[in-house]
C-alpha cells in the first residue's frame, strides 16, 4: 500500500486522521464521535474488553468511559499509507501519545492503526480502526 487515489480524497482522509488526534487531545466526545460511520468497528486487541466494539454509539460510549481514566492524552497521528478506491479507502496510520492516567503516571504510547474508510454524503468517515501497540513506556 502506498499513497494512491485522488489527491483531494487523500487530503480529506489525512484531515480525518488529524481530527481524530485533535479530538482525543481535547477530550471532545462530540467531535471524536462525528468521525465514525454508524456501522463502524473499533478493534483494540491489546486491551482486554476492547477487542472488538461494533457500532458508532457503542464505540463512542466505550471511548467516553475510557477517557475518564486519562485526564491528559496528547495524541498525534501520521499516515503511513493510504489507498482510495471510489468511496472506500484503506490506510495505515501511526500514533504517538503522551498520556497521564488517573493514577498520575505519565508515559508514551506508540501504535499503528489499520483503517478502513467510507465516504458518505461527501464526507470521509472511519469504517473500522484496528489498533496495535508498538511501544509503551
Amino acid at each position: 500500500m502506498a499513497f494512491d487515489g485522488p489527491a483531494e480524497d487523500r487530503l480529506a482522509i489525512r484531515e480525518l486522521v488529524a481530527a481524530y488526534g485533535d479530538a482525543v487531545t481535547r477530550n471532545s466526545a462530540e467531535d471524536w464521535g462525528a468521525l465514525w460511520a454508524e456501522d463502524s468497528v473499533w478493534a483494540m486487541p491489546d486491551f482486554p474488553g476492547w477487542e472488538l466494539i461494533r457500532g458508532k454509539s457503542a464505540i463512542v460510549a466505550t471511548w467516553v468511559d475510557a477517557m475518564k481514566n486519562y485526564p491528559m492524552n496528547i495524541n498525534v497521528q501520521t499516515l503511513g499509507a493510504v489507498t482510495v478506491i471510489g468511496a472506500t479507502a484503506a490506510c495505515r496510520a501511526y500514533t504517538a501519545e503522551l498520556v497521564t492516567d488517573a493514577t498520575g503516571a505519565t508515559y508514551r504510547v506508540t501504535g499503528r492503526y489499520d483503517d478502513q474508510y467510507v465516504k458518505e454524503n461527501g464526507k470521509w468517515l472511519f469504517k473500522s480502526r484496528m489498533f496495535k501497540v508498538l511501544h509503551s513506556g
